[in-house]
């Protein structure tokens, strides 16, 4: 059995999310975008690695976080907060019709131009850099077990 660390790949964008983030991140530039906005849960690692993510690259960031606002904030939510990310909740009716017109514009109205990273990172860039994984991979194997949640590291 051989177990690849991706976590050990940096210390704040770790594991898939750096390869998720890569060609996003080349692409919000070759947009002449500054902001990227995303979407999340309060514990979610995406919204992490894409508020270290505007730190280390110099974009704003705001993170869409699902349901209501909790004080004091989470370790998640206090990190990306202080990573310089623009926290925005959404109450959970209006979280599950995040990705429609309807929201989009709302959001833009607030916000201005931005780069849309889909919640969870996933999205043809992610599954991009994703697809980078295996290769570096250096030896033989019959099985690969991955987890997932949004299901972008395991391609579309």
């Amino acid at each position: 059995m051989f177990i690849k660390r991706e976590d050990l790949i940096h210390p704040q964008i770790s594991g898939n999310k750096w390869y998720k983030l890569k060609y996003n991140i080349e692409e919000a530039r070759n947009q002449g975008k500054d902001k990227l906005l995303t979407f999340g849960g309060a514990f979610s690692n995406h919204i992490y690695a894409v508020a270290s993510a505007g730190k280390i690259f110099n974009f704003d960031t705001i993170g869409i976080i699902r349901g209501e606002e909790h004080n004091p904030l989470n370790p998640t939510l206090s990190y990306a907060k202080e990573a310089g990310m623009e926290i925005y909740y959404l109450d959970r009716t209006s979280y599950r019709k995040k990705n429609t017109s309807k929201i989009i514009n709302h959001l833009q109205k607030i916000w201005g131009d931005f780069y849309l990273i889909p919640e969870g990172g996933t999205n043809e860039y992610a599954v991009k850099g994703c697809s980078e994984i295996i290769s570096k991979i250096n030896t033989d194997f019959d099985y690969v077990c991955c987890p997932c949640g949004t299901g972008g590291t395991l391609g579309k």
